[in-house]
């Protein structure tokens, strides 16, 4: 018999953000695996939820580099993928823990598909998040849409060409991902006018959280931590 699998989402970092049926879940199963990258030894999915589990529910941490690189993301999904099936086979329930929601841009989407191929009857139960780009929008009071409005998310992992795609049938636009490329990106929100309709924000709810709508002090950043985000409302900030 196999155990189950959690894919739990435990929101942007803020602890107060992960919700009941996270912790009820976390009270059940009999190992723990948290998403951490492979540059630190350090997870912050695990910090949020650490003072909700057992003291005798072990917890190990899978790591995931931060690349494009098809191989060394193909060996990694795969390493991982058979630390969980592992204990799976065993019978025991499982945890994955992931920051935000389990299938919005996250490193769970892509561990389930493998665990599937693997063990094709297995039950996977997803705990949903609170995504990051809704504690920013709460942060920054900025709403993510209203009325008849088209809301978008993309990624800005490559840069800001996506906003140039979807920004024309878009009213407000959520770009993630914003740390690495984060002088391309507003070389594009630049391009497009747009300077004075987005909101940059950084660690919503945690140590060191920004919040700043001045594109020239925007301009004038070093690069941001990875925890990055912004808000672009076509018709300006003062829509809100």
């Amino acid at each position: 018999m196999l155990g189950t699998l959690y894919g739990i989402g435990v929101g942007p970092g803020d602890p107060e953000l992960l919700t009941l049926k996270a912790v009820n879940v976390l009270g059940k199963v009999a190992h723990v695996f948290a998403a951490a990258s492979s540059k630190n030894d350090y997870s912050l999915a695990y910090e949020i939820v650490k003072g909700h589990l057992p003291g005798n529910v072990p917890v190990d941490q899978l790591n995931f580099p931060m690349t494009f690189n098809p191989e060394s993301l193909e060996t990694a999904w795969q390493t991982n993928c058979e630390k969980v099936v592992e204990i799976l086979k065993e019978g025991k329930h499982v945890a994955f823990l992931t920051l935000g929601d389990p299938l919005t841009f996250s490193t769970f989407i892509y561990l389930m598909r493998k665990i599937r191929e693997r063990l094709p009857q297995v039950v996977i139960s997803i705990v949903p998040g609170i995504t990051s780009f809704q504690a920013a929008a709460a942060c920054a009071t900025v709403p993510l849409a209203e009325a008849e409005e088209v809301f978008t998310v993309v990624s800005g992992a490559k840069g800001g060409d996506r906003l140039k795609e979807v920004i024309a049938a878009s009213d407000n636009v959520v770009l993630m991902k914003t740390y690495k490329q984060f002088p391309q990106i507003l070389q594009r929100v630049e391009e497009m006018g747009l300077q004075d309709c987005c909101c940059f924000i950084s660690r919503c709810g945690l140590d060191g959280e920004i919040i700043e709508q001045d594109f020239k002090k925007l301009v004038e950043m070093p690069q941001p931590n990875y925890l990055s985000l912004m808000i672009i409302k076509k018709r300006g900030l003062e829509a809100r």
